[in-house]
């Protein structure tokens, strides 16, 4: 499709007003799932990132990569073991996480976005000591409730205990763009490799990030007709979860959501990552996409 000048100036000057609404705002992007997973996707994940921060925009991106540590297991011959349907990370397995995540994945993401004209800084939360986690489990979720996670022992999966915004605080609004892995330090000094969408929620909620967005591989959360709820308070995302209709992998995610919100993150949006500029159209037309949840 051929767009012409004049319609390229309209669809400029329309999304003005939406840009000056984040203007100098902090947005914490998870990037992740299908959406990683081609080439030219990923080039245009970085171009817009890269025009978010052209915009005065303060983007901060936070990786997963879960099918390239099970890609890269295979490789090695490590074989999975599982419990209560969960990976559990032992000491030969994290090595392997924290080596594809901080390692080729970020650096891939960081070379992207540098590619496309920004400036991207590659970090995992050990960095500065950004995050400190304790092991996962006995805790409980966001909603009070048990998980797989609270019984079982996952090994070295870790979830936030302590944020250190040092680091990033040195970055965001100079122009460069940080890319952050998943893995964090333990109190004495193990390595714990941390869920993206928890690690990208307490990451916004400790910067009081303006948006959260969470690219996923559905379009957002689905009514029971399985038609999209463009808009949710935490209020409703409770009941939907009593009521059935939020269920299984969407649970832990909205938890996420309502984590970053008690933490002062004004918006969290869940939305199809493997969508076109997705990024864009959340923040930049009155179209939106996927869920938004707030207070």
């Amino acid at each position: 499709m051929t767009v012409s000048p004049h319609d390229q100036a309209r669809i400029l000057s329309e999304a003005l007003p939406h840009m000056q609404r984040y203007d100098e705002e902090i947005v914490v992007i998870k990037y992740g799932g299908h959406a990683m997973g081609e080439e030219e996707a990923a080039r245009e994940f970085a171009r817009d990132i890269v025009l978010l921060e052209q915009t005065a925009i303060n983007p901060v991106v936070v990786h997963g990569g879960g099918p390239q540590i099970a890609a890269m297991l295979g490789r090695l011959g490590i074989k999975s073991q599982f419990s209560g349907g969960l990976r559990v990370t032992d000491a030969a397995t994290v090595e392997i996480v924290e080596m594809v995540l901080a390692g080729s994945i970020n650096k891939q993401i960081v070379s992207h976005i540098n590619q496309a004209g920004g400036k991207a800084v590659g970090l995992c939360g050990k960095d500065g000591n950004m995050v400190v986690a304790r092991k996962a489990g006995g805790q409980g979720g966001a909603s009070g409730g048990a998980t797989v996670a609270d019984v079982v022992d996952l090994g070295f999966v870790g979830e936030p205990e302590k944020i250190d915004t040092t680091v990033l605080d040195q970055i965001i609004g100079r122009e460069l763009i940080p890319v952050l892995a998943p893995i964090a330090s333990g109190p004495n000094g193990e390595t714990f490799n941390v869920n993206a969408d928890t690690f990208a929620g307490y990451i916004a909620g400790a910067l009081k990030a303006k948006r959260l967005l969470l690219l996923t591989d559905v379009p957002g959360v689905l009514d029971k007709n399985k038609k999209l709820i463009p808009d949710m308070s935490v209020n409703d995302v409770r009941k939907l979860i009593a009521d059935g209709t939020i269920s299984g992998g969407m649970i832990p995610k909205v938890e996420t959501c309502i984590t970053a919100l008690e933490q002062g993150v004004e918006g969290v949006v869940i939305l199809d990552g493997k969508e076109r500029h997705a990024v864009l159209l959340e923040l930049f037309t009155d179209h939106g996409a996927g869920t938004l949840i707030h207070r």
